[in-house]
């Protein structure tokens, strides 16, 4: 079969042939259709993800869509060593495969994928965002926080205020009615901003980007605060000073997709996919041939400005 195939950590996979995966007990052969571009994939074959990356050579890929021998549709989100998403057939512990909505696209339902999933599950499962409350979503034009802030909307968020570089794709956001306010990270004061667009502090916070955006939410966050850190995209380490967290009782929570139990995961990407069918969720994203890999990891790396999707 033809694959996206990475032979050394650090370099860009190449398109070429790769060995048919078998199935054991407990395994699925999915015909891949439709498989996400990650900034996680990135990270894993560069050798610099914490988790110890694959022996080499293997497939990257993270997440995708694809059809099992009897052409059952579904979406699968973990793979068998060296098997990933970014080949023509991939090899998926049988109990982790999710059926998604009927009427959704390949590539849409690829491209909220992962991101999307653990956008919704951090609202809905780690958050238990309720009704009327207000959320703030760092790092709003990316994958997970463009989501993210239309699912905040969609759950019955009471305001939405998204924050990220300044530029169309965020200025869109409040053009489009995603959010009630958009913040500019750019500036002074980003926490004194984020005051007054939150009215008063957000009750939760989804950040995929830590650093210096991460303290100003938790300096603008309403007492109780549940602070949900998804991503470091902005920095690895912040300066925080213990009374931050106790002046405004904040609840700071990592989550990481793969905590959500999986009965919980597939009732969220059946809602999710169905939403995005309806027309209710916008998912933005571009397809890219799977022989041309390189040039999508090439896109993905420098900041692509939409979500890109492979299609073998």
């Amino acid at each position: 079969m033809k694959a996206a195939v990475l032979n050394n950590l650090g370099t860009v996979p190449a398109y070429a042939d790769f060995e048919e995966p078998i199935a054991a007990d407990g395994q699925t052969v999915v015909a891949v259709t439709a498989a996400a571009v990650n900034h996680f994939t990135l990270l894993v074959c560069s050798g610099t993800f914490y988790s110890t990356p694959p022996a080499l050579p293997f497939v990257p890929g993270s997440d995708g869509i694809g059809r099992t021998q009897d052409g059952t549709r579904v979406f699968f989100d973990m793979t068998v060593a060296p098997y990933g998403a970014w080949a023509q057939h991939t090899l998926v512990p049988t109990d982790a495969l999710l059926s998604l909505d009927p009427n959704v696209t390949d590539a849409a339902a690829a491209a909220v994928g992962n991101s999307g999933l653990a956008a919704w599950t951090a609202l809905t499962w780690r958050a238990q965002l309720e009704p009327g409350e207000t959320v703030v979503v760092l790092g709003a034009t990316g994958a997970l926080g463009y989501i993210a802030t239309q699912a905040a909307r969609a759950l019955g968020a009471g305001r939405v205020v998204a924050v990220d570089l300044d530029g169309p794709r965020l200025q869109a956001m409040s053009r489009e009615a995603m959010a009630d306010v958009v913040v500019p990270i750019e500036g002074d004061d980003l926490a004194g901003r984020l005051l007054a667009a939150t009215d008063g502090g957000a009750d939760i916070t989804i950040d995929a980007l830590w650093g210096a955006p991460g303290l100003a939410a938790l300096q603008a966050a309403r007492q109780g605060c549940r602070h949900i850190q998804m991503g470091h995209m902005a920095g690895l380490e912040v300066d925080l000073s213990a009374t931050v967290l106790r002046s405004r009782g904040v609840d700071l929570r990592g989550y990481a997709l793969f905590q959500c139990p999986q009965p919980l995961r597939q009732a969220a990407y059946l809602d999710l996919t169905g939403r995005i069918a309806r027309g209710d969720i916008q998912v933005d994203y571009e397809t890219v041939p799977l022989r041309d890999v390189g040039e999508a990891w090439e896109r993905q790396s420098h900041g692509a400005n939409t979500k890109l999707v492979l299609v073998p």
